[in-house]
């Protein structure tokens, strides 16, 4: 299908999966949808037998150079992560960390039911491998991400905006993706925010009486997919891409959080998005609830005391600079880079003594895959150093 209408694009969309690698200039990159980041200790295993795995703003996962892409499904398969093959490009579910421990309002049944509901249709494996749901527990972490579809305690947001419909659950959430699908038709477009009056339509479908539009949801944006595959998007078309960094307003942190019934969560930033297998491992063999992020970070659940991470190279720090750095994947990764992003990234972050005080993107082209949205420090290679702007 075209997509010429949207910003220029004029190829299929091709976003990756499992079944479907994409030919990245280090060997294929597969990625795997992880609803909700819930991820298991046996998953976090297997995933470490890859070596390292890149966590992506969408709480998934991507695994580069896969020798042998049918092998590489098949494991993923054995361990759940790959449940359909028909359905596993769109099983694009965000949700808030915590799952409700601080709201009351608990996430983690509703992504699950949502996963399954999502799956038993077969008209949805249409989906573009773009589209966004969200399961916000309150807190607005995910509400602010401008997803396609948001479930929130009060009702739904299409495309970042909150309509009145009252009673909003799963199934509402799957009627509205079908509704995208039947107003798309052959537009080609991947994200409701592309259609014209698109949250407006598809609001139509999902009750008989008028609804009422308000404003996007504090920290949102309508978002819009620019046409790449390195787990990475590009700046134009100012999307929320699965690379891209989610919108300002949350950001990677870090620290520990008490929870209501005395234990605690801890949230580590992975720096520059890169979980080492010693680090799957490890956080494995803690045997706790792991939550991936749409930040690049891990939260660990329901702890009775702070497991001892030091050493490892996650960063429990809230004040460290890895906290506001960020990066596209670099050389020799992307062909198009013109430099190793990640290595000068490093290099940079070891010399700061603090949190820098905006985000700080180092991106390898023009493209600048991965660019947080907000005010943000850009470090843009041009083959002979690098270019500093603000946006």
């Amino acid at each position: 299908m075209s997509i010429a209408d949207f910003s220029g694009r004029v190829r299929p969309d091709a976003c990756p999966g499992a079944l479907q690698t994409h030919a990245a200039a280090d060997g294929p990159l597969a990625r795997i949808r992880v609803p909700g980041g819930a991820v298991s200790p046996a998953q976090l295993r297997e995933l470490a037998a890859f070596g390292g795995v890149e966590l992506t703003s969408r709480a998934n996962v991507q695994v580069r150079a896969v020798a042998d892409p049918a092998a590489f499904a098949r494991r993923m398969a054995a361990v759940g992560l790959l449940p359909s093959a028909t359905h596993e490009r769109v099983r694009n579910i965000v949700a808030s960390p915590l799952g409700g421990r601080l709201t009351g309002f608990a996430t983690e049944p509703l992504v699950t039911g949502l996963d399954h509901a999502l799956c038993a249709r077969q008209d949805l494996a249409d989906l573009p491998g773009r589209f966004l749901f969200a399961v916000d527990d309150g807190t607005g972490d995910v509400a602010a991400l401008g997803a396609d579809v948001t479930l929130v305690e009060d009702g739904l947001l299409l495309a970042g905006r909150p309509f009145a419909l009252p009673g909003a659950d799963v199934a509402t959430m799957i009627e509205a993706a079908a509704a995208f699908l039947a107003e798309r038709g052959d537009t080609g477009a991947w994200r409701l925010a592309e259609l014209p009056d698109g949250p407006e339509r598809v609001a139509a479908h999902l009750t008989a009486r008028p609804v009422t539009a308000g404003s996007p949801a504090r920290g949102t944006a309508p978002a819009q997919e620019p046409d790449v595959t390195e787990g990475a998007a590009p700046a134009q078309g100012t999307g929320t891409a699965e690379g891209t960094a989610p919108a300002q307003g949350r950001g990677a942190a870090a620290g520990v959080t008490p929870l209501p019934d005395g234990r605690l969560a801890l949230e580590a930033v992975v720096p520059l998005g890169r979980l080492t297998a010693a680090q799957a491992r490890l956080l494995a063999g803690l045997d706790v609830p792991v939550r991936l992020t749409p930040w690049r970070t891990v939260v660990l659940l329901d702890l009775g005391h702070l497991p001892d991470l030091a050493g490892s190279g996650l960063v429990t720090d809230p004040d460290s600079p890895w906290a506001g750095v960020s990066a596209c994947t670099g050389s020799p990764g992307c062909a198009k880079s013109l430099a190793d992003v990640q290595g000068d990234a490093a290099r940079w972050v070891a010399a700061q003594p603090h949190r820098p005080a905006l985000p700080v993107h180092w991106a390898g082209c023009e493209r600048r895959c991965g660019l947080p949205r907000g005010r943000v420090v850009e470090m843009v290679a041009t083959g002979d150093g690098y270019q500093e702007r603000q946006k």
